[in-house]
């Protein structure tokens, strides 16, 4: 018999077995929009990045093309390009930059995996594909503390990753921190808000993760020391974005 406590469990359980990019369609080991209890963390200061040369800071930024850099706003002094390694493949590069009085300076390079079959520029539900385009970064969370982000950090169970990838590899800690890519959501809410202005039919849920070692069903994985540090270092007054798409469709 299943009783009002077991199905609460059942409940909790399904909040957390949809999303990274999945829409509505259930997908082992990605929570859904739903709010969840937590907590929001105040913003922790951070230094901010030292100077550069005009040799070190180029005008534009490397692999971009005319219609990727006008997608840019003219406000976005970090931008986190990731760069697939090619149009159905699951490895990219995530570099991060700063925009400096001289131009782009790039900061850090990181390996990272994007979606099983790599990069679409209508991403729908379950494609398990990564959205191609540049989307703000303002909010974060994870079912681990804030590390010291100034971005809006919501700290919540809801986070937690069970299951296995398409490799067989475990999904814990996936969710101990993520950056929300502002993909058919709305901006200034939780990770896990469910809210979808294109429509459940377009996916959702898609973030920067800690990496598991294999592909995502839509989102962006780097190691969880690398996720650390780019959440320390976003910053939510340089207006962040992110840059991602494959090689041939940022160079567009």
């Amino acid at each position: 018999m299943i009783t009002r406590r077991h199905h609460v469990v059942l409940l909790a359980a399904s909040l957390v077995l949809t999303g990274c990019g999945g829409g509505a369609v259930a997908s082992s080991g990605h929570p859904s929009g739903a709010s969840t209890p937590g907590t929001t963390s105040p913003a922790i200061p951070v230094p901010e990045p030292s100077g550069t040369t005009a040799e070190s800071a180029p005008s534009g930024l490397p692999g971009l093309g005319p219609r990727t850099l006008a997608a840019i706003p003219a406000d976005a002094r970090q931008a986190v390009v990731v760069t697939g390694r090619g149009r159905n493949s699951p490895l990219s590069t995530l570099v991060l930059y700063e925009r400096t009085a001289t131009g782009w300076r790039a900061d850090a390079t990181w390996p990272a995996h994007n979606a099983l079959h790599g990069w679409s520029d209508h991403h729908m539900a379950g494609d398990l594909r990564s959205p191609i385009g540049v989307y703000g970064l303002t909010d974060a969370g994870g079912l681990r503390a804030d590390p010291g982000t100034r971005l809006p950090y919501h700290h919540s169970w809801g986070f937690t990753s069970p299951g296995t990838g398409f490799e067989g590899e475990s999904l814990a800690g996936s969710f101990d921190y993520v950056v929300a890519i502002n993909y058919n959501r709305k901006p200034g809410t939780s990770p896990l808000d469910w809210t979808r202005p294109l429509g459940a039919k377009r996916g959702g849920g898609v973030w920067i993760h800690v990496d598991h070692g294999g592909p995502t069903h839509g989102c962006v994985s780097i190691a969880e020391q690398h996720m650390k540090e780019l959440l320390r270092a976003l910053d939510p007054g340089r207006h962040p974005v992110v840059v991602m798409g494959d090689a041939d469709a940022l160079a567009r």
